[in-house]
């Protein structure tokens, strides 16, 4: 009752054929074919992208934009920690000290 049950291998169906032996190959050397020749570079169908002076502006506003919020968030995320941190030490220092005061007075 308690004995796995374990399940039984499958027959194979079909006829099993043996898998073909390959041999080793032989290697002739034969004369050095000439160099193809080489096709010119496509022209590319869009242009190329060229940065301005007010772009690269755009670029590195945007860039400090980014830095900043993702700075602030991260910064606020941290002070949110260690306030939670402090709020707990102090709870449980006044809980302590209930605790004694009332030990105290038996």
């Amino acid at each position: 009752m308690f004995r796995p049950k374990l399940p039984t291998m499958p027959q194979p169906t079909s006829r099993v054929i043996p898998p073909d032996v390959v041999g080793p190959t032989t290697i002739i050397p034969g004369t050095p074919s000439p160099p193809a020749p080489v096709a010119p570079a496509p022209v590319p169908s869009r242009p190329t992208v060229q940065l301005t002076p007010g772009t690269a502006l755009a670029l590195v506003g945007g860039g400090t934009a980014v830095v900043l919020v993702v700075g602030a968030v991260l910064v606020s995320m941290l002070l949110a920690v260690a306030i939670t941190g402090a709020s707990v030490a102090v709870c449980a220092l006044v809980i302590r000290s209930l605790v004694n005061a009332d030990a105290k007075r038996r």
